[in-house]
């Protein structure tokens, strides 16, 4: 079972990251990833992508986690990390 219940209101729409970049959100990384945390899923690319920027403790290690795309690439990122959003609330 995945850890968000509900769809991201994010879903389908494409974000201004804090850095400037595009990201094109496909939804909450655990309802696209296999129903569990990002933090379990061993050897997921984007996992480990994320992992190694986030670190392992502080805001980015917790499961507020959209799975989308920067270009062809599928990358994980934190409610903080998009524009306008960096205290990472969320409805959802």
């Amino acid at each position: 079972m995945a850890i968000h219940e509900h769809e991201s209101p994010l879903a389908g729409k494409t974000v201004k990251l804090v850095d400037g970049r595009e990201y094109r959100v496909e939804d909450w990384a655990d309802r696209v990833i296999g129903g569990q945390s990002w933090a379990k899923m061993h050897g997921h690319p984007a996992c480990i992508q994320y992992a190694a920027r986030a670190g392992m403790s502080g805001p980015l290690c917790n499961d507020e986690v959209l799975y989308g795309k920067i270009g062809c690439y599928g990358e994980l990122i934190h409610m903080t990390e998009i524009a306008g959003n960096e205290d990472g609330h969320t409805d959802n």
